[in-house]
C-alpha cells in the first residue's frame, strides 16, 4: 500500500481542505458561510462583478450565487445594480455594512495564515509561495494549451 503522507498532490489537497473547514467554522461563528465571505472578498477586489462571474470564481451554479447574494443583500452588505450594457445582467457592489465583516475576515485570514505557517521562517514562506505560484502558472498554461487544441 502506497504512503500518501508525503505525496505533494495529496498534501496540497489536504491543506486546502483543512483551510476550507477552518474558514467554514470561523464564518459560522459570525452567522455567515465561507461562500458569503468569499463573495465579499471578490467584490472588495473587483467591484461590479456579475453574479455569473462570481459563480465561476466559486465554481458553483449561478442560482447558488443568487441565493447567497439574496442573503447578503438582506443584511445590507451587497446591492445589485443593473448592467448598463445588458439589462439581463446584475452587477454586484458592496455596501457600507460589508466593511466591518471584511475587517473581521482580514483578522481571521491573518490568524489562519499564522496557524498554518507556524514554525516556518520567512524565507521558507516566500519559497512556498513562489513554488505554488509556479505550479499555478504551469497548470494555467496547460489549460490554455488544451483550449487551443480544441479550437
Amino acid at each position: 500500500m502506497e504512503d500518501y503522507s508525503r505525496d505533494l498532490l495529496f498534501l496540497i489537497h489536504d491543506v486546502a481542505r483543512l483551510m476550507r473547514t477552518e474558514g467554514d467554522k470561523r464564518a459560522r461563528a459570525h452567522g455567515m458561510t465561507r461562500a458569503q465571505w468569499v463573495i465579499l472578498i471578490w467584490l472588495n477586489r473587483w467591484p461590479g462583478l456579475s453574479q455569473k462571474e462570481v459563480a465561476e470564481f466559486l465554481e458553483v451554479e449561478p442560482i447558488t450565487v443568487a441565493r447567497l447574494v439574496d442573503r447578503l443583500e438582506a443584511r445590507g452588505m451587497v446591492e445589485r445594480r443593473p448592467d448598463p450594457a445588458d439589462r439581463r445582467v446584475w452587477r454586484l457592489h458592496l455596501r457600507e455594512a460589508a466593511q466591518p465583516v471584511l475587517d473581521d475576515i482580514a483578522v481571521h485570514k491573518t490568524e489562519m495564515l499564522e496557524m498554518a505557517t507556524a514554525g516556518l521562517d520567512p524565507e521558507t514562506r516566500r519559497f512556498v509561495v513562489e513554488a505554488l505560484l509556479r505550479m499555478k502558472e504551469n497548470i494555467c498554461a496547460e489549460r490554455r494549451a488544451d483550449v487551443k487544441e480544441i479550437a
